[in-house]
């Protein structure tokens, strides 16, 4: 049983989801990288169990809440009955939001957080997201859209009226014709490109000079694109315990201006078979494993 140390909880976990970032992590570290067992997992709902010394009366225990976990560290991540998690990292969530749903928030929010912040874009800008059917793309065209930006995104037509339903102003045909798609209703470039589905350069001509980009998967090694164009690499580690963000997007939740989508659950002995159908694509909401 993990004990809690200053500054940390421990959590029950009810739900911990299961993300692309998890088999894209261990793969990308390789076999050798880690010299202890593999525990996957970035989000986790449950309830506190425990807390340790010098965690402040925000958290208690009892409390239901949601957390980002960091999956490289020797203890693992998100995915096992009981967790212990720095408390910067956990927030409480609404009674009436289910601990299933409330993990697919956490890393998945943190991420569209993170890189509308790097982004910058003052209000009355315009964003295009790739992937708008997605999870990323679910919570950063809400997220976006209160921050008084213009969001054009792309999808299948069968998903149109759900990316419509995100909040986008703008749906456009997904494919290869995203960057001519997107000049046709800007003729200069938007101002920047969120890339959730990892179009990377092939965006770029979607981009007005002196735009930006910000992308989930890494840049290649031919250096920034031209035309002043940024490339901002998101990392969600940098805002892993940035608690005032993570209590946004709970009390975001809660008013239901994002919506939590669970595709399926999964018990901890059928985990394999959720990373098998995760990969297989075409989901439209996460898959979550239950305790």
């Amino acid at each position: 049983m993990p004990t809690p140390a200053a500054g940390h909880v421990r959590i029950r976990v009810a739900a911990a989801a299961v993300n692309p970032s998890d088999p894209f992590l261990w793969r990308s570290l390789g076999p050798t990288a880690l010299d202890h067992p593999v525990i996957p997992g970035l989000d986790a709902a449950g309830t506190i169990d425990a807390v340790g010394e010098e965690v402040d009366d925000r958290l208690a225990v009892g409390d239901r809440v949601m957390a980002m976990v960091n999956a490289r560290r020797p203890e693992g991540g998100a995915q096992a009955e009981m967790i212990v998690v720095p408390a910067a990292s956990v927030v409480t969530i609404a009674d009436h939001l289910s601990l299933t749903a409330a993990a697919t928030l956490p890393m998945t929010g943190l991420t569209a957080l993170q890189g509308l912040h790097q982004l910058g874009l003052p209000p009355g800008s315009t964003l295009a997201v790739t992937g708008g059917a997605g999870q990323l793309a679910s919570y950063l065209i809400p997220l976006a859209k209160q921050r008084g930006l213009r969001v054009i995104a792309d999808a299948n037509p069968a998903d149109d009226a759900l990316v419509r339903s995100f909040g986008a102003d703008d749906v456009i045909p997904r494919g290869e014709g995203f960057a001519g798609a997107v000049c046709d209703l800007v003729p200069d470039g938007v101002d920047a490109v969120y890339d959730t589905a990892v179009l990377t350069r092939s965006a770029v001509p979607a981009i007005r000079d002196g735009g930006s980009i910000a992308v989930v998967r890494g840049w290649d090694e031919e250096g920034e694109p031209e035309r002043g164009i940024t490339v901002h690499q998101v990392s969600v580690g940098a805002a892993m315990h940035n608690t005032a963000w993570l209590q946004t997007l709970a009390d975001q939740a809660a008013l239901g201006n994002l919506q939590l989508r669970v595709k399926d659950v999964y018990a901890p002995e059928r985990a394999i078979d959720a990373y098998q159908r995760m990969e297989a694509g075409g989901l439209r909401g996460r898959l979550v494993i239950t305790f």
